[in-house]
């Protein structure tokens, strides 16, 4: 797999799954800009080598977003809301609302790829999930806008839907891939990462929506396996 050359923006760098796609940015040698909230905190999280690369702003500040966003050429979205926090903003003004505003700037932006973590579930309005402000209704919503605006060979999207996300060690199991919204399971956030880095390179991850999952404690010596049931 070819690696991707330009500059990708990272949205959410300070979550545990940004914090496991900036370590697979930085394994691959791509450039990179985190956009932040707290500039110590990504500091703290990242070391001082990518202070350089920190823009800090909030998520409706589409000045400051415009900023970021300039000299990158894709965006990897990894912000999600959190509605057990009630506390935390609703899943609607993060999961679709700051999605949708992402994706209408970063096509003004000339930005030619954008990933998306999303979850699976998201085409299920009975999940349970969905009694907690509709988050994954919320997360569709926001994948449909980013599907609306990134569309084409030149300007296109990744959704990846994963299952429960694990804080364990990645590279250990097989990844399966599929479309429809009709597996479940649950994968590492290391391998979700892996996933959304590739996919900026990709050719069959370009305008391509699909779950993924970890399979058997098997792991592959290579994910064109996983890309290969996306064809």
């Amino acid at each position: 797999m070819a690696t991707y050359s330009g500059t990708v923006l990272v949205i959410g760098a300070t979550g545990r799954t940004g914090r496991a796609i900036v370590a697979r940015l930085k394994h691959y040698g791509i450039a990179f800009r985190l956009y932040v909230r707290s500039g110590e905190k990504a500091a703290e999280l990242f070391g001082s080598t990518v202070e350089t690369a920190i823009q800090v702003g909030s998520i409706e500040d589409e000045a400051a977003l415009n900023a970021a966003m300039q000299g990158c050429t894709a965006l990897i979205c990894a912000i999600g809301s959190n509605p057990a926090d009630p506390s935390s903003p609703p899943p609607s003004a993060i999961d679709r609302d700051a999605v949708r505003r992402l994706a209408r700037l970063a096509l003004e932006a000339g930005m030619r790829r954008f990933i998306l973590i999303s979850s699976l579930g998201a085409t299920h309005p009975e999940h349970p999930l969905n009694k907690y402000g509709q988050v994954l209704t919320m997360k569709l919503e926001g994948e449909d806008e980013v599907r609306r605006r990134f569309s084409t060979p030149e300007q296109a999207h990744t959704v990846i839907r994963p299952g429960g996300l694990l804080d364990a060690p990645p590279f250990r199991h097989k990844l399966i891939a599929a479309t429809g919204d009709t597996i479940s399971g649950s994968i590492c956030r290391g391998d979700v990462a892996e996933i959304a880095v590739l996919s900026l390179s990709e050719t069959v991850t370009s305008n391509a929506t699909f779950e993924l999952i970890q399979g058997d404690e098997t792991p592959q010596k290579s994910l064109q396996s996983t890309f290969a049931s996306l064809k």
